[in-house]
């Protein structure tokens, strides 16, 4: 497995970064999902009926929308 960084802001207006291990490079989603279980751990299994099917990434659309965390790199780390 490769481990990944995810840099992104946080609801203060932080850059903040989280690593994630996986074989790929985790999309939008599952790095959103990584964020959204970091951040706000009691909701991490909550359904996203708002924006469930009808967005690409429900979970990302929801952390920026909500939240105002918003993704801004996923690089691997050597």
């Amino acid at each position: 497995m490769k481990n990944w960084e995810i840099t992104f802001v946080d609801q203060k207006g932080v850059p903040t970064r989280l690593s994630l291990a996986c074989a790929d490079r985790p999309s939008d989603e599952e790095a959103a999902r990584a964020i959204r279980a970091h951040l706000f751990p009691v909701i991490e299994k909550v359904d996203l009926n708002d924006f469930q099917d009808r967005a690409e990434a429900p979970t990302a659309k929801w952390l920026e929308e909500q939240n105002g965390v918003k993704i801004t790199a996923i690089d691997e780390v050597a």
